[in-house]
């Protein structure tokens, strides 16, 4: 399986983007999917997951401001993110597994990232 992220860019504090995922591959043998994000000088931190079957879960920091969702039969991952602020700056990488029950750090299948900056 492969995953290319993209969709980042700079935006000023209060605005929008959508970022995407497009997954290839062995696509059929995907479970859960997540992105994560990684600000300089930080460690990854999990933004959010969500299962094959539309189950998701947020970090406390975006909760209520981004939303993941999924196109299975698109092959695709979505993070919609809205309200950012400038914390929110980080490289995003979208990350997968083909496993059922295992931690989001642990899956298997990762993608290169994809820069979002929030200006003040």
């Amino acid at each position: 399986v492969q995953l290319q992220a993209c969709g980042g860019g700079l935006v000023q504090a209060g605005g929008s983007l959508r970022l995407s995922c497009a997954a290839s591959g062995s696509i059929f043998s995907i479970n859960s999917m997540a992105w994560y994000r990684q600000a300089p000088g930080k460690e990854r931190e999990l933004v959010a997951t969500i299962t094959s079957g539309g189950s998701a879960n947020y970090a406390d920091s975006v909760k209520g401001r981004f939303t993941i969702s999924r196109d299975s039969a698109k092959s695709l991952l979505y993070l919609q993110m809205n309200s950012l602020k400038p914390e929110d700056t980080a490289v995003y990488c979208c990350a997968a597994t083909s496993r059922i029950g295992v931690r989001a750090d642990l899956y298997e299948y990762w993608g290169q990232g994809t820069q979002v900056t929030v200006s003040s």
